[in-house]
């Protein structure tokens, strides 16, 4: 069955989201990086957005990039690119900052320009959000919720199955007293589906560097998972054009795909799209009112 393709009387048996980090640059000027460093995020729009977009193109997949303000200003034609073939673009900060570090004024700020910045780029406002690092705090998912947008994808309490973002959680070493579901749709992540600790080193080159093997062993087992086990599931790859733009990686991402297009009933989505639907089939519940 075509990846595109959706199994008769019902939504996929397993939904595949492939989602980039579209950094480029930004991180590495955020932080005061130098021209080598510089220059790996550079490699980004410059190799790996044209590389992935021609995968996607070749397997009629469509996708989900996350795309810091600094990266639609600096780069306008990547993500003119992505926007014309047909992709979702979401935010990701401004300067890939660590947005739980943040004060309150500032924080809102970043999110508000990174969102215009992208409904400028794209044509429309956007519903996702991914915080640089998946560094979260209550204030930015207070922010997440009031700015209006659909859904986050930094947190991990589930890996299949997307659901609610709580509100009102009280945290102590005691005990914890947990919030109540929220407006905002989690789809969730997680480290081992990131090819970033997978494949980049830290300074001056140290780091894993890991064979595409061992990912892709760990990607797929994971799709054969799902697919077995968990119906209506989505998988959630996130990726970052640096990094899974390297010639052996791109095609560990193709082998990847081949594979899930050879199970049936699976099928690729962009979020904004998956998230619909789910909020079709999942109707909020009004909040009890007291009286």
């Amino acid at each position: 069955m075509s990846a595109m393709m959706q199994p008769t009387g019902g939504d996929p048996r397993l939904t595949v989201a492939l989602t980039f980090d579209h950094d480029a640059i930004s991180s590495e000027v955020e932080r005061g990086g130098g021209p080598v460093l510089i220059s790996r995020g550079e490699f980004g729009p410059r190799v790996g957005v044209p590389r992935i977009l021609d995968l996607l193109d070749r397997h009629h997949i469509a996708a989900t990039f996350f795309v810091p303000g600094h990266t639609v200003v600096t780069f306008p034609d990547s993500v003119a690119a992505i926007v014309a073939a047909g992709h979702e673009v979401g935010c990701h900060g401004w300067a890939h900052e660590d947005l739980a570090k943040l004060d309150r004024a500032t924080l809102r700020d970043v999110m508000l320009r990174s969102a215009e910045a992208v409904a400028a780029a794209s044509g429309r406002p956007p519903r996702g959000f991914r915080a640089p690092y998946w560094s979260l705090s209550d204030e930015v998912l207070e922010l997440v919720d009031e700015l209006g947008f659909t859904y986050d994808s930094s947190l991990m309490a589930d890996d299949l199955h997307l659901y609610r973002v709580r509100r009102g959680d009280v945290h102590d070493v005691r005990g914890s007293r947990l919030g109540e579901p929220g407006r905002v749709v989690e789809v969730p992540i997680s480290w081992s589906l990131d090819d970033w600790p997978h494949f980049e080193p830290g300074r001056q080159g140290v780091g894993p560097l890991s064979a595409p093997s061992k990912v892709e062993e760990i990607w797929k087992a994971e799709l054969q998972y799902a697919h077995r086990h968990e119906a209506g599931g989505v998988l959630t790859l996130t990726m970052h054009p640096e990094a899974i733009g390297r010639g052996h990686r791109i095609a560990l991402l193709e082998r990847f795909v081949e594979m899930a297009e050879t199970l049936d009933g699976v099928a690729f989505e962009r979020l904004d799209r998956v998230v619909g639907r789910w909020e079709s089939a999942h109707p909020r519940a009004e909040p009890t009112r007291p009286g």
